[in-house]
């Protein structure tokens, strides 16, 4: 065999070699990492992360809690872990959602509200082992604690007094017992609540068109209240001056009070001769609002040169 083909031989010996070693590797590290893979998702080996805790339910039937940060085992089948509990603040809505929900105030009128409640898990063997479903309980909890309050109140106290009732809801979910004599949310649950904040308020677009009318008409009955106001003013200010006038008009000609009848008939005879004058148009009957007595009649007296054969002015003369 000459030399030249003896060393291709070797050269493919030694290819066919190194590719078998190559795949026998892959195999082995494909395998040994899917058996990680397959430990690691059935959480034999786990770990737990900073701020966060787990609860473990050992092959005794025991929960514990575990809180130190990196990797731990278990042994499979036997035991399992509950849940992971983070320990930083946490978020509850109300209603469990962002979104604003429809709440029934006092008076039977309708608010859309959202809030949210920050808190965070102080006590985990209270949290995570007293309780089963703590976030969902705590969930009920706080519903019903702050519709308790929002219910209780009208709709004007609930939007002008949106910083009160926030602050009274805090302190109901810090301090006041879920029922009488019971715990409270901190001491049920074992946290700590952080704040609660009133995110939105605000009427139905209905209510809202209603209350824009009930506000003008509000107006609008307020400006005519002030015009009246202002009328009546003006006319308690006439009636004074005209007493003030007719007095000083009695003490100037020394009227008594024998002589009002006559001061009355001269104002009638005055307004009714204005009334005349202001109303000449083709008018040619004038009415005089007389007395209960004929007023006297008194002729004017002849002059020096006047004519003798002159008739009266009431018509002829007879004689005897």
């Amino acid at each position: 065999m000459e030399p030249e083909q003896r060393f291709r031989l070797l050269q493919r010996a030694r290819i066919k070699t190194f590719l078998r070693r190559v795949f026998s590797t892959l195999l082995v590290g494909g395998a040994i990492y899917y058996g990680v893979v397959l430990v690691y998702a059935t959480k034999t080996i786990y770990k737990v992360r900073r701020n966060y805790a787990v609860i473990v339910e050992t092959l005794s039937g025991e929960r514990r809690v575990v809180e130190d940060v990196g990797w731990h085992g278990r042994l499979p089948f036997f035991t399992r872990l509950e849940l992971e509990v983070p320990l930083m603040n946490q978020e509850l809505y109300l209603g469990g959602q962002p979104e604003t929900q429809r709440i029934i105030s006092k008076g039977n009128v309708a608010l859309w509200t959202s809030a949210m409640l920050t808190y965070r898990i102080r006590d985990l063997e209270r949290w995570g082992i007293e309780n089963k479903l703590p976030q969902s309980l705590l969930q009920n909890d706080f519903d019903g604690i702050v519709k308790d309050v929002m219910q209780s109140r009208t709709i004007d106290e609930l939007i002008s007094g949106r910083e009160t009732i926030k602050e009274e809801i805090f302190s109901d979910l810090k301090d006041r017992p879920i029922n009488a004599g019971g715990p409270t949310l901190e001491e049920k649950y074992g946290i700590e609540v952080v704040s609660f904040v009133l995110r939105d308020t605000r009427f139905g677009d209905t209510l809202a068109a209603a209350s824009e009318e009930k506000k003008r008409r509000e107006l609008i009955a307020e400006a005519e209240n002030y015009a009246a106001d202002l009328e009546a003013s003006r006319t308690r200010k006439l009636y004074a001056a005209y007493s003030e006038s007719i007095s000083d008009f009695r003490r100037s000609l020394g009227l008594s009070a024998d002589s009002d009848r006559y001061l009355f008939d001269f104002l009638n005879q005055q307004k009714w001769a204005t009334a005349y004058e202001k109303n000449q148009q083709g008018q040619n009957t004038f009415v005089l609002n007389t007395t209960g007595s004929a007023p006297p009649v008194t002729l004017p007296a002849p002059t020096a040169g006047a004519r003798k054969d002159r008739k009266p002015p009431y018509g002829p003369t007879t004689k005897d």
